[in-house]
């Protein structure tokens, strides 16, 4: 098979291939980029398990995943059988030395019959708290020593507070080299993620403004419709603040506001991320209330579907005061960023599902136009759409059709799937070929985690102080706690939403 890109025999190993992931992102993602020919000519993918299972059984159940959850469905060709050929299962106590005993001749046995070492990928889809005993033991048997040719990936959280953060980032580092760690997070994996970059850098009509000079305040919206289905009792231990804005969110904000780079080089992007990380404004703890709104989910309606609130979900506590939505202002202290805020909301049971990041530019003095243009009037807007539709929309002011000069905001939209006939890849393709070709650039490093465990820190300690005293305080199918809009309404902005007709330009309130 002709490949784009020559790359070395590999190995993937996949700790937790049972799970759920597995099924649901990894294997079709790992199929797909074999359908695109972004795998190695000589690979192996191995999933690693405590049930036993015969290799055709586990490709049978791994079959299922792909013709539910993959964005292709032409499995039933020669395609699937000739990647699932090269997918075998292994049943591995995890905490056994002599599991990775096995996995070390595995790979030394595959070497000698490829004739040249291979590259070799430890994806720890697993518990956090097995990630250290997988991660210690790979170390104390060698199977890493050789840094150019092997690699581990840790799923997210990445601690659960600062200093659990520090300790695993202190142990891993102890173990590898940190050209070895990838820290995934799949959201910078997302094509529209990826253009915020290719947007700002690779056009002169933007970078020029974007700066405190031009540009108002800045929105992030990540915003789920479902609840935490069967994650309650991960959840209960963890929130909306650790679990979204800690990384995904804290993530894009990093992508609006970074300087330009001097180069694409992976280091160089991450040396970015942090600087902005670390001139993030720190919350006092005793001013977490006026830059911070926490919510849970009632009982309700949503879609005409009668939903549970998040205390009777399974396997959380019936008085929780775990949030299940944030709000919060967060301002970058540096020259491009002063005094701009940033407002960020996450959450689950809210009325779409949706990312937005949205630009919002200061207004454009209008005093050179009639009275009747003004009651249209609106700052230009940019909008990026990450996800359930993919787009880039700016608005701009536009007169009406007619006699008087009457204005109306119109949006320009770029469509990824009106743009391209391709497909856009999922982001755990992206992010699982890089991987493979060793590229750390959309990965999080050490001192990354940190910052953004530091920026959240203050919060964390101000709410676990004071226990919320009005949950359950918002209902499904709505924007989150009214607290929420008064957050940014102090500041005399509202929250932006997508104009309910996404396909057409018009007006956008």
């Amino acid at each position: 098979m002709d490949t784009k890109k020559k790359l070395p025999p590999t190995i993937i190993f996949i700790f937790g291939g049972s799970g759920d992931l597995t099924k649901r992102k990894l294997i079709p993602a790992l199929y797909n980029l074999y359908l695109d020919h972004f795998m190695p000519e000589k690979y192996i993918v191995v999933g690693i398990g405590r049930s036993p299972v015969s290799d055709e059984d586990y490709r049978s159940k791994l079959l299922e995943g792909m013709e539910e959850f993959s964005r292709r469905k032409d499995h039933n060709g020669k395609s699937w059988p000739a990647f699932a050929e090269n997918v075998f299962y292994q049943s591995r106590d995890l905490e056994s030395d002599e599991s990775y005993k096995g996995i070390y001749e595995y790979i030394e046995q595959q070497g000698k019959t490829w004739g040249v070492q291979p590259n070799v990928m430890f994806y720890l889809s697993v518990a956090p708290q097995l990630a250290p005993v997988i991660a210690t033991k790979l170390a104390q048997h060698k199977i890493c020593d050789d840094t150019q040719h092997t690699r581990i990936v840790f799923e997210k959280p990445f601690g659960h507070d600062l200093q659990s953060a520090k300790e695993l980032n202190k142990l891993l580092d102890s173990l590898f080299k940190e050209e070895q760690i990838y820290r995934i997070d799949h959201y910078l994996g997302k094509e529209t993620v990826q253009n915020i970059l290719a947007f700002r850098f690779a056009n002169a009509l933007f970078e020029p403004i974007w700066n405190n000079h031009y540009i108002d305040h800045i929105q992030i919206t990540a915003a789920e419709t479902i609840g935490v289905e069967d994650r309650g009792g991960y959840y209960d231990q963890s929130g909306a603040l650790r679990d979204m804005v800690q990384n995904h969110v804290l993530q894009l904000l990093c992508m609006i506001a970074m300087e330009p780079p001097t180069s694409f080089d992976s280091n160089e992007i991450r040396n970015k991320k942090v600087d902005v990380l670390s001139a993030i404004r720190r919350i006092n703890v005793e001013d977490v209330h006026e830059n911070a709104v926490r919510g849970q989910y009632a009982a309700g309606w949503q879609k005409g579907k009668e939903v549970p609130g998040y205390r009777e979900e399974k396997g959380v506590e019936p008085d929780s005061p775990v949030e299940t939505f944030v709000a919060a202002k967060f301002f970058v202290d540096n020259w491009r960023w002063k005094n701009v805020p940033f407002y960020i909301r996450t959450g689950k049971r809210l009325h779409e599902k949706t990312t937005l990041v949205t630009i919002q530019f200061k207004e454009a003095p209008h005093y050179s136009f009639p009275a009747e243009a003004a009651d249209t009037w609106r700052p230009n807007r940019l909008t990026f759409s990450i996800q359930p539709q993919m787009d880039i929309r700016i608005r701009f002011q536009a007169k009406r059709p007619g006699t008087e000069m009457v204005l109306t905001p119109v949006d320009m939209v770029f469509n990824y799937a009106e743009a391209y006939e391709e497909q856009e890849p999922e982001a755990y393709e992206t992010l699982l070929e890089d991987v493979i070709e060793g590229n750390q650039t959309l990965f999080m490093r050490a001192d990354q985690v940190e910052a953004a465990w530091e920026v959240i820190t203050p919060i964390l300690e101000a709410w676990h102080k004071r226990a919320p005293v009005d949950f359950a305080n918002y209902s499904p199918d709505s924007w989150g706690p009214e607290d929420a809009e008064a957050l940014i309404a102090r500041d005399g902005h509202f929250w932006a939403n997508l104009p309910t007709n996404t396909g057409k330009s018009g007006s956008h309130k």
